[in-house]
């Protein structure tokens, strides 16, 4: 049978850690990803109202202007880093609408700029970005074909 000696370290250790670990906040963190990232995703449609209303730019051509405009505004805050505290605040709801990938664009050129423009921002500059771009059109690709057999076929 198991040493009683060990039980007690073992039952101790579950105490210790049960009593040091940080406790998880998943409603929290929930929340604060969906109002904020409700709130980008809002700011996001009230441009493309004021494209589409205001400067009678057509739905496509507004549409084409508000991603432009949502991805200058999180280079810039990610510039000034202010787009990294709403990310550690928001999580997901940061991340997730076009502004989280203009932050993954910017934020390694941003740490790497001191190793000048060619190695530094040049080689950095796709590193988080990079992936998903590799990804994301090869699979647009493969869907792409599939869907163009499927209807020639």
């Amino acid at each position: 049978m198991g040493n009683p000696q060990s039980k007690r370290t073992i039952e101790r250790y579950a105490q210790l850690v049960a009593r040091l670990a940080p406790k998880s906040e998943i409603g929290k963190g929930l929340l604060r990803a969906f109002w904020v990232g409700g709130l980008i995703c809002s700011i996001g449609q009230g441009i493309s109202d004021f494209y589409g209303n205001v400067l009678l730019l057509g739905v496509e051509s507004a549409s084409t202007a508000t991603s432009i405009t949502l991805i200058a505004i999180a280079a810039l805050l990610t510039g000034i880093g202010v787009y990294d505290k709403i990310g550690k605040y928001a999580g997901a709801g940061s991340i997730v609408p076009i502004t989280g990938f203009a932050n993954s664009v910017v934020a390694p050129a941003m740490e790497f700029r001191r190793e000048g423009l060619v190695m530094g921002v040049g080689a950095k500059l796709f590193t988080l970005a990079g992936p998903v771009l590799v990804y994301g059109i090869s699979s647009s690709i493969v869907v792409g074909l599939a869907a163009y057999l499927m209807e020639w076929l």
